[in-house]
């Protein structure tokens, strides 16, 4: 039973619910909801042309369909939406708890190609494997002898940037959102984001199967994912970059096209949660920083690159009396 005052809704993906490669202000709307509604939403996997003739036969008739419409934009990422979330305004924060994640294929695809990646001058040619799901193991297998367990996540989830950006191409992170590319949004995360545009325009998309800290070629094992979201506005929670929480732990965000760059805004998201929200010092916040916050590569390969900070959560709980 859905708790009092919350509705299911469903997202399909399809021609007339993707945007293909960027996120935008000015889009419509596809689906208008309320804070606290749960959306169940359907997502396909990015419209590589390398990999569309080797999945032509397996993929389902709404990925066909949206290709067939041929509404390509500057990235190869499918984005299902935007919704609208009644009552945002900019200032807001939108919440996206990840109730639960599915995969919707048994393959998926992993490519490189030639001028991208962290290796580009390496590997200065193509190459595009399928690899096979097996949903009932939860792993995933390409022939090269690594069987790799499964742990499904949305490399793209965003609300519109602001007007001012115009259309921003899907394959960069910013204080949107965009292509976070963040392995730690596992089922039972939530991820928070601030909101710059009436209603907030929520868009998702580009779903792995699993990934590694870099996604060291551009790719991560590309597939399709169903899910389920809850999508809740906070109206006085201060926020200017993407934070995100697990079971275990508070996730701070950095973006740059400097990596040490990236890493030092990471940080200083920290110390500012630290101060702001939890009454430290600047200096015990930056001790604890180097005592206990570790950073991980998020991503090195989408041009802005991104490092997360990752802090345990029982750090910061109160303690019981001896």
């Amino acid at each position: 039973m859905e708790p009092e005052g919350m509705t299911t809704h469903s997202l399909i993906a399809g021609p007339d619910t993707i945007h293909w490669g960027f996120f935008d202000a000015a889009l419509e709307p596809v689906l208008t909801i309320r804070s606290g509604d749960r959306v169940i939403v359907q997502t396909e996997p990015g419209a590589l042309k390398e990999i569309l003739p080797q999945i032509k036969s397996r993929v389902s008739p709404a990925f066909q369909k949206i290709v067939a419409a041929r509404t390509g934009g500057p990235s190869s990422h499918l984005l299902n939406g935007p919704i609208a979330v009644m009552g945002a305004v900019p200032g807001d924060v939108l919440e996206v708890f990840f109730e639960r994640i599915d995969l919707r294929y048994d393959w998926g695809f992993n490519t490189f190609l030639p001028l991208k990646g962290g290796l580009a001058e390496d590997f200065p040619y193509s190459r595009t494997v399928v690899v096979e799901i097996d949903r009932e193991k939860r792993t995933a297998d390409w022939g090269a002898g690594v069987q790799l367990p499964l742990a499904p996540f949305f490399g793209n989830i965003g609300v519109a940037p602001a007007p001012s950006l115009g259309r921003v191409p899907s394959a960069l992170p910013g204080v949107w959102g965009g292509n976070l590319d963040n392995k730690e949004f596992l089922a039972g995360s939530r991820l928070f984001l601030p909101v710059f545009n009436q209603e907030a325009l929520f868009s998702i998309g580009d779903g792995h199967g699993c990934q590694g800290d870099g996604e060291a070629n551009s790719f991560a094992l590309e597939t399709g994912l169903d899910a389920t979201v809850l999508l809740t506005l906070h109206h006085n929670l201060l926020l200017k970059v993407p934070r995100a929480e697990t079971a275990t732990h508070y996730i701070f965000m950095g973006f740059d096209p400097i990596l040490d760059n990236a890493a030092k805004n990471a940080l200083r998201e920290v110390v500012h949660f630290l101060v702001e929200e939890r009454g430290m010092s600047r200096e015990d916040a930056y001790t604890l920083c180097s005592l206990a916050v570790d950073l991980h590569v998020t991503q090195i390969v989408n041009g802005v690159k991104g490092v997360h900070a990752m802090l345990v959560r029982s750090l910061l709980e109160p303690r019981g009396n001896p």
